[in-house]
């Protein structure tokens, strides 16, 4: 299995997989299209997936290969 490593407030991309700050909940979603906008986001859960405006997505990790 490989390690991921956490990045604080990086850039997202489009294949990201982040976790996202939902009112109380924190959730993983995958980026199924960033735009310099709007994010497109999956939780992979079953879920309709969700659009966030770029500038709302404050607290968010990113998960990078190691």
């Amino acid at each position: 299995m490989k390690k991921m490593t956490t990045l604080l407030n990086e850039l997202i991309e489009t294949g990201d997989v982040i976790e996202v700050k939902l009112g109380d909940d924190v959730a993983s979603a995958l980026v199924l299209l960033a735009t310099d906008e709007f994010v497109i986001l999956d939780a992979c859960d079953g879920s309709t997936p969700f659009v966030v405006k770029r500038d709302e997505l404050i607290e968010y990790r990113k998960f990078i290969p190691a």
